[in-house]
């Protein structure tokens, strides 16, 4: 096969994927940046979203620190309501363009980086709040009887479990993040799709240049669930614990 003078489908792949190999790397690296910083802060924002919305108001409690929470959980669902129900593409364009307006110096990276980390944190808020419901209501009551405060209880007893029941998930977000990360192209990200479009463009050749970032992707997301699903089996058993996703569809 002459690759420095591709004539046929097979060839043109792979003098596309040599020519611009130094643009692909960058654009991996830039993908896997932003969607593994973007997954693991926005599951720590959905954790804390999701312990507020499983927070009781008691009526007890004095009138200034319900009205604090009343309002710390309408905010909270309204974020969650917001970025479950927007496309990504529209996000980051209202995000990067938005605070370009506001005269804020932001690069399409970072802005990237914001918009997966509030988008998982939304989704992630419900997964984390089902992983909390799921977990025994007798293990708390058996902590507060041997004098835990119900703060220690959720830390310690709660949490832990909760973690390991929503990690699956966890898993999915990040595969569907490394995914959707190529949406960000149009705010200048250039990551894998990107590069593909430049690529394609100069000769013409969008099939083939798509076609090699599609064996990217593939290779990457094989390659992650594979290393997710040998985590979880360290985690324990399906049998062991109840999905967040589960416990959220049996309510609905």
């Amino acid at each position: 096969m002459n690759f420095k003078d591709p004539t046929n489908m097979i060839e043109w792949i792979v003098y596309i994927a040599l020519e611009y190999k130094d643009m692909f790397l960058q654009g991996l690296w830039i993908t896997l940046y932003i969607s593994i910083v973007g997954t693991l802060v926005g599951f720590i924002v959905g954790y804390l979203v999701g312990i507020v919305q499983d927070i009781k108001i008691n009526k007890d409690d004095n009138i200034i620190k319900r009205i604090l929470m009343r309002l710390l959980k309408i905010i909270c669902l309204v974020y969650v309501e917001i970025f479950r129900g927007t496309p990504m593409i529209v996000q980051g364009m209202i995000v990067y363009y938005g605070l370009l307006k506001a005269e804020v110096n932001i690069t399409p990276v970072l802005a990237g980086i914001i918009v997966t980390v509030l988008n998982t944190g939304a989704y992630m808020a419900e997964t984390v709040r089902g992983g909390i419901n799921s977990v025994d209501k007798g293990q708390k009551e058996g902590a507060w009887s041997l004098g835990m405060s119900p703060m220690k209880t959720m830390l310690l007893v709660v949490l832990p479990q909760a973690f390991k029941n929503v990690v699956p998930e966890m898993v999915n977000t990040f595969l569907t993040n490394l995914k959707m990360t190529s949406v960000l192209n149009v705010i200048g990200v250039s990551e894998l799709f990107l590069v593909a479009k430049t690529a394609g463009g100069t000769y013409y050749k969008y099939f083939e240049a798509y076609l090699v970032i599609a064996v990217i992707y593939f290779v990457l997301c094989f390659i992650f669930n594979r290393v997710f699903m040998a985590l979880e089996k360290k985690l324990g058993n399906k049998s062991d614990y109840v999905l967040a996703t589960e416990y959220i569809e049996e309510k609905m």
